[in-house]
Formats: structure tokens, C-alpha cells, sequence
């Protein structure tokens, strides 16, 4: 028991000191100025939309579109997913407007889900890049130029990706908590692991891909719940790199209700356990950079969620008085790191995206005590469904985000 307890301190102090590095790493690429670009020829863009039931949102999406600016040929198509209510009737509006908004009928079929429509986008358009964004998403004006501008410049690449941010941020305190776990995702596992080793990931919106890059991957994974971690683990495998563009933004909708985020992530982190059983069973997975991606998904969604577990039994364990090994270094006070750690991540985040409030400041003390703890429990509930579905041999299948209605007040 005494060596366990050792080999999780030694765990967390490592975890510690990685994360802080990638912070550092974060702040530097964020504050580093970019060159200014113009390219000789803009390649085609084909902006793809997979929409199911998208009519409380998909307006606000369209009229974001028409807005882009980019001097190559652009064309948004809109992919319509069996939407029973008036997506395909304000899409059509649009498309008989704005010539270069599509709308597009996807035929039904097996197993359903983001991927598969992403798939059927694809075999119906041609163009150089494409372009996908969650229907429920506003990109800046200019985010298409920047991704453009970043993919044609960057060694080797298979496109780029962009940065996300939460239109509805100030809706409630959990989207609040959302929207900054999305600035301290993307200032560590973006940029920060961008500038050390050159290794973006796919958002799942705001990325853009080369056709022939996806063509020779094999299209997109149907049966991947988390579509854009698999594809970016196969792109790292073909020796590609996706550079990552905090420039290029989009502006999206997160959960408003705890209902709807608990679905919402646990689809999330079982696409995620499908992809740690796959890094076990192909060898490609291990490969170059591929490796950085891998191991991440070893340690965080085995590792450090089994010694997680046991740090927090033995420090409930402590408070209740029960007997437990004594160490020079106090379990409690690794704690205390992980939360300065932690903490120091949130202000990082806050700073750099100018948006420190007193009220931020507070949710950011709170987070690693209540929001950041919900991943322990959300895996779990991942963990139970994924294996289930493996005895009963029925495949998961995806479940789309639930919409709001734009409060117009905020």
C-alpha cells in the first residue's frame, strides 16, 4: 500500500510540473505575433454544417456565414440530418438569397451520427479545404483567411485549427464554468502543445482539412463518438501536423442545463474510450507524433483516473479519521499544488483572453472543488455504458446537443 501511495505522489508531481510547462508554453504562443499574410492563390473552401433539428439556431449560424470573408471561391452547405422541424425551410431562404449558401437533403442510413453526415458532405462536393462548424456556431468574419493562411504556410500540414469560444458564457454558472474550461483547454492541449511539439488536435468545429488528406485517412470513423479525436490521432499517424490558430475564432452554444451537459460530455469521453481501445490494437497509433496523443489518452483516461480515485478514498478516508500510512509529504498537500496548478491555469486563461472579473476570478477559485471533480464521475458513467455496450454488442449511438433559444437580454 506504502508503494502505491508513492507511485501516485510521484504521479501527480509529474502531472504537476507537465502541465505547468504547458502553460508556460501557452502564454508564450499566445503572445507571439504573427507575420502578416497574403497568398498568391486561395484554394476552394467548402464550409460543411451537419444539422439535425438545428431551427432554434440555425439562423444566427446563417447569417454569421454570409459574413465570412475570404477571396478564394467559399461555398456553405448545409447538411441536413432528417431535421423534422424548419431547418431545410431557413436554409432554403438563405440558398435562394445568398448563392453560396447550399442546402443539401442527407439520405438516411446506419449507424447515425456526425460522422456519417460529415462522410455524405464530402462525397457530394469538390473543393480544395473544408471547413466543418456545429450549426450552432458564429465564426468571425475572417477565421476562414487565418485557417487558410495558416494550413498553406505550415510544413507538412493537413489543415488548421481554430480557436472555440461560448457565445452564451454568461447564461448561468455552469456555462460560465464551461467557457472557461474551454480557455484553459485551449491555452494547454492547443497552443501550449503546439509550441512544444507541434501537435494540434481537431475541435470538432472551426478546423479545416485538406480533401486529399481525409480521401487517403478514409473519411471519417462512423462509428466514433468523439469523430474529431480519432481523426486526429489517424492524421498524426500519416505524419501530418495541424497547426493550431488562435486568430481564427468561432463563437458557439454550450449546455445551459446539467441534463443536457452530462449527455453531452459522456458522449464525449466514451468516444474517447473507443479511441483508447483503438490505440491498443493498431501499432500506427504509437507512431512519431501519434505517440504524444496516445500516451495522453493512457494517462489521462486509465491512469490518472485509477490513482484519482484512490487519492481521493485515501483523503476522505484522512478527514474521517480512519487509519491511513503516514508520509513526510503530506497527501493534503499535493492536493493543495494540484489546486494552485489548477488555478494558475484559470487566471492564465482569463488574463490572456481579457475577461478577469471579480466574478470570473471567484468561479475560477471554485472550479477544481466542484466543476473539475464532475470528470471522475462522468468517466465512470462512460466507462459503464461503453462496457455494456460491448456485452450486449449493441453499438452507442450519438446523441445530438440539445438547442436554446438566444436570450436576447444577455
Amino acid at each position: 500500500m506504502s508503494i502505491l501511495m508513492i507511485l501516485i505522489i510521484l504521479f501527480f508531481w509529474l502531472m504537476l510540473i507537465f502541465y505547468s510547462v504547458l502553460t508556460i508554453a501557452g502564454v508564450i504562443q499566445r503572445l507571439t505575433k504573427n507575420e502578416i499574410i497574403t497568398l498568391d492563390h486561395y484554394p476552394s473552401v467548402a464550409v460543411l454544417i451537419p444539422a439535425h433539428n438545428e431551427g432554434v439556431v440555425i439562423k444566427d449560424t446563417l447569417n454569421a456565414m454570409v459574413k465570412l470573408d475570404y477571396p478564394g471561391e467559399l461555398t456553405v452547405y448545409v447538411l441536413d440530418d432528417n431535421s423534422q422541424d424548419d431547418t431545410a425551410e431557413i436554409t432554403r431562404e438563405f440558398s435562394s438569397v445568398f448563392s453560396k449558401i447550399r442546402y443539401i437533403k442527407v439520405p438516411p442510413g446506419k449507424p447515425t451520427g456526425k460522422s456519417r453526415v460529415l462522410n455524405y458532405g464530402l462525397s457530394v462536393t469538390k473543393s480544395d479545404y473544408f471547413l466543418v462548424y456545429d450549426a450552432d456556431n458564429q465564426p468571425n468574419r475572417d477565421a476562414v483567411i487565418h485557417l487558410v493562411h495558416a494550413a498553406e504556410t505550415t510544413d507538412n500540414s493537413a489543415g488548421a485549427v481554430g480557436y472555440v469560444r461560448t457565445v452564451n458564457a454568461d447564461q448561468n454558472l455552469l456555462t460560465r464554468m464551461i467557457a472557461i474550461e474551454f480557455q484553459v483547454f485551449q491555452l494547454l492541449m492547443q497552443s501550449g502543445r503546439w509550441k512544444l511539439f507541434k501537435a494540434g488536435s481537431l475541435a470538432g468545429t472551426n478546423m479545416l482539412l485538406k480533401r486529399t488528406i481525409l480521401e487517403e485517412a478514409g473519411g471519417y470513423d462512423p462509428y466514433a463518438l468523439a469523430e474529431d479525436a480519432e481523426l486526429t490521432v489517424r492524421i498524426a499517424a500519416m505524419g501530418k501536423t495541424l497547426p493550431v490558430v488562435h486568430k481564427a475564432q468561432t463563437w458557439e452554444q454550450e449546455p445551459e442545463d446539467i441534463r443536457i451537459f452530462i449527455k453531452q460530455r459522456t458522449r464525449w469521453l466514451t468516444g474517447n474510450l473507443y479511441l483508447l481501445e483503438k490505440s491498443f490494437s493498431e501499432i500506427s497509433y504509437w507512431k512519431g507524433k501519434t505517440f504524444i496523443y496516445s500516451l495522453q489518452h493512457i494517462l489521462t483516461y486509465m491512469i490518472f483516473v485509477i490513482l484519482l480515485l484512490i487519492s481521493n478514498i485515501w483523503f476522505i478516508g484522512g478527514l474521517l479519521g480512519m487509519s491511513v500510512p503516514y508520509f513526510d509529504i503530506p497527501l493534503l498537500f499535493i492536493w493543495f499544488l494540484s489546486y494552485v496548478v489548477y488555478t494558475s491555469q484559470v487566471i492564465s486563461a482569463l488574463a490572456l483572453e481579457k475577461v478577469i472579473t471579480p466574478f470570473n476570478l471567484f468561479v475560477g477559485l471554485i472550479m477544481y472543488f466542484t466543476y473539475a471533480q464532475l470528470f471522475l464521475v462522468l468517466l465512470l458513467r462512460s466507462a459503464g455504458q461503453y462496457f455494456k455496450s460491448k456485452l450486449t454488442k449493441k453499438t452507442i449511438t450519438w446523441d445530438k446537443t440539445k438547442r436554446f433559444k438566444k436570450d436576447e437580454n444577455l
